[in-house]
């Protein structure tokens, strides 16, 4: 199973900063693309960026110069480190990882519980 807990999450005022953790746990699982989503009040879930085991990122264009993802692979761990912020940021956000069972074939999305972020103007 694939497991995911969510840290850093908090009030902060607009143009402040706060760092966001995600740990996976997986037993005989392959944990490759890990992401940060989104979900505000009233809206659809969205991807705010992701990054391959090799590194490569993608950003939602309203985040990027702001957020920046990384990952430590030896720690199945990936950070989201969000600077800037402004109140439309404000949102429950949820880690992401997709994974294929040790052996399998298929890959599934696992998702942590979510940790709220509030950015207050």
């Amino acid at each position: 199973q694939v497991q995911l807990v969510e840290s850093g999450g908090g009030l902060v005022r607009a143009g402040g900063s706060l760092r966001l953790s995600c740990a996976a746990s997986a037993i005989r699982f392959t944990i490759n693309r890990m992401g940060w989503y989104r979900q505000a009040p009233g809206k659809l879930r969205e991807l705010v960026a992701s990054v391959t085991t090799g590194g490569s990122t993608d950003y939602a264009d309203s985040v990027k110069g702001r957020f920046t993802i990384s990952r430590d692979n030896a720690k199945n761990t990936v950070y989201l480190q969000m600077n800037s912020l402004k109140p439309e940021d404000t949102a429950v956000y949820y880690c992401n990882a997709q994974a294929v069972r040790l052996y399998g074939r298929n890959e599934y999305p696992y998702w942590g519980q979510g940790t709220q972020v509030t950015v207050s103007s």
